[in-house]
C-alpha cells in the first residue's frame, strides 16, 4: 500500500495500460499560487474568489492550476489552454475537442493534500481522505457500511476503526466517483478488506482498486474499470 512518489519525467508517457497517480501539495507559497491562478479560466477565477476563508481559496488556486499543468503535460498544450466541462454533480472532465485523446482523469483533496490520477478511455475514480478522530464511528458504519463490513469495523480496537473505516470510505467513494453514482449509493457497493489485507470491490463487473498511502495519516484508493493495469505514482 505504501507507494515511492517519485518525480515525473521529463517525456512523460501513459501507455495503454497504465494509471498514473500525481501526488499534489495544495500549500504552494505565494509567487507560486499568482502563476497557478493566471492559467485559470474566468469561471475558475470567480469560484476561488467565493470562498470565505483564504486558505480554502488559495489550496482551490493550487489544486485546479496543478491539474491543468498536469493535463497540459499529456495534451502537449499549456494549462491554460486545458478546457473543462463539467458533469452533474460538478465533476470536470476535459471538454469535447480533447475527446480524441481519450484522456480521463479524477480530482481530490483533502486539508492540504491532493492526487489526481490519469489514465487513456476506461472511467477512473480517485479519493483521499485525512484520517481524523471521530466519535461516532461505528453509527456512521452502520448507516452507509453493509453488514458485513460494519461487523468487520466493530471487530477492531477503537485505534484500528479510524483507519479501517476511512479505507471502506475511499473505496466505495473512488469507484462512485468514477461511475458518476452519487454518495446515496455508498451502502450498495460492497468492499471486503481487513487491516492487514487490500480491499477488493465485491461487484459484478471486471474493475480494479487501488489502496494508496500519500501521508502519514491519510488515506486514498483508486478505482478504474477493467483490469491488468500497471500504476505508476509521480510527485508534482
Amino acid at each position: 500500500m505504501n507507494h515511492f512518489w517519485l518525480p515525473a519525467p521529463t517525456d512523460l508517457t501513459l501507455l495503454p495500460d497504465e494509471i498514473h497517480v500525481w501526488r499534489i501539495n495544495l500549500e504552494q507559497p505565494e509567487i507560486q499560487l499568482q502563476n497557478l491562478a493566471a492559467t485559470l479560466s474566468s469561471d475558475e477565477t470567480a469560484r476561488a474568489e467565493r470562498f470565505y476563508f483564504q486558505e480554502h481559496r488559495q489550496r482551490f488556486i493550487a489544486g485546479r492550476g496543478i491539474l491543468r499543468a498536469i493535463l497540459g503535460r499529456y495534451l502537449g498544450i499549456q494549462p491554460l489552454q486545458v478546457q473543462f466541462n463539467y458533469q452533474q454533480r460538478g465533476k470536470p472532465v476535459l471538454a469535447d475537442t480533447f475527446a480524441d485523446s481519450g484522456l480521463a482523469f479524477n480530482l481530490s483533496h483533502s486539508q492540504g493534500l491532493g492526487l489526481c490520477a490519469v489514465n487513456c478511455t476506461s472511467p477512473i475514480g480517485v479519493d483521499l481522505e485525512y484520517i481524523r478522530p471521530m466519535s461516532d464511528i461505528e453509527a456512521l458504519a452502520k448507516r452507509f457500511f453493509l453488514p458485513r463490513e460494519y461487523e468487520m469495523l466493530r471487530s477492531l480496537s477503537p485505534n484500528q476503526q479510524q483507519e479501517v473505516f476511512f479505507r471502506y470510505w475511499t473505496c466505495k467513494e473512488a469507484y462512485l466517483k468514477a461511475t458518476g453514482d452519487g454518495l446515496s449509493q455508498l451502502e450498495q457497493i460492497e468492499v471486503s478488506l481487513t487491516p492487514t489485507e487490500p480491499a477488493k470491490l465485491r461487484i459484478t463487473e471486471d474493475w480494479s482498486l487501488f489502496e494508496l498511502v500519500p501521508a502519514n495519516n491519510y488515506v486514498a484508493a483508486v478505482a478504474v474499470a477493467n483490469l491488468g493495469w500497471n500504476l505508476k505514482s509521480w510527485q508534482y
